[in-house]
């Protein structure tokens, strides 16, 4: 699917794990075997997520977030994850298109598509919704814009009349807050977990015989198993 290419101009602040010294790519051959990996898959998620950003990704925090409707239509779109902690949080308008098919259908998809490394890793898991206190701290560190555009697109996934009618609704938004210092989280706007319950990392090997390891668990009641899938 993905080669591996040449690496960007930066220099790494430190030896990411499983690569050479001086942040250049694996060699073409280089192996993921399962000794190689933590036996947390969310430890395992973090290392190579170092290793994405040390050498130098753009936006290597952003995945592509897969769901369905209660009747099984898929729809897909890129989200930035914002925390890794006992799952992947991501926030968005909860009456969105997305917001709305995780109401119906509180399962996902997750992948990160680090193509330019020849790595992706692929989460599957049950989605809920993080608490109102979760979602007011991280609203309260988003840039002031940001804060207001969340305001002015309560309306996310639906039709508007036009781009005008956008920059008006933030001339509007950005009017009422003018004279408060701190802009609150609409309330028809928060944070997603999703708890794994399958974590593939794939890694890009010559002829197309790429590894893929996956953990996979029932449940979060249940241990980790680890399995080799065939390219």
């Amino acid at each position: 699917m993905v080669g591996t290419g040449p690496a960007g101009s930066g220099a790494a602040a430190a030896e990411p794990s499983g690569f050479p010294s001086g942040g250049s790519l694996p060699p073409a051959g280089h192996r993921l075997d399962e000794a190689d990996l933590d036996p947390d898959p969310l430890a395992q998620f973090r290392r190579w997520l170092d290793d994405a950003r040390l050498l130098g990704l753009p936006e290597p925090t952003a995945m592509v977030l897969a769901t369905a409707d209660g009747a099984g239509r898929p729809s897909s779109r890129h989200v930035l994850l914002k925390r890794v902690d006992q799952g992947f949080v991501f926030f968005t308008n909860y009456g969105s298109r997305k917001g709305r098919e995780l109401d119906a259908n509180p399962r996902a998809s997750l992948c990160f598509p680090w193509f330019a490394i020849g790595r992706q890793v692929i989460v599957e898991g049950d989605v809920a919704k993080i608490t109102r206190a979760e979602t007011e701290e991280y609203f309260a560190t988003r840039p002031r814009p940001s804060q207001l555009g969340a305001w002015a697109s309560e309306h996310q996934s639906q039709v508007v009349p036009s781009r005008e009618w956008l920059d008006r609704r933030y001339a509007e938004v950005e009017a009422r807050f003018a004279e408060q210092d701190v802009v609150p989280a609409p309330p028809y706007w928060g944070g997603f977990r999703l708890i794994p319950t399958s974590i593939e990392f794939w890694q890009a090997r010559p002829a197309r015989m790429h590894d893929r390891l996956r953990y996979r668990r029932a449940d979060a009641d249940h241990p980790w198993h680890i399995e080799r899938l065939s390219p």
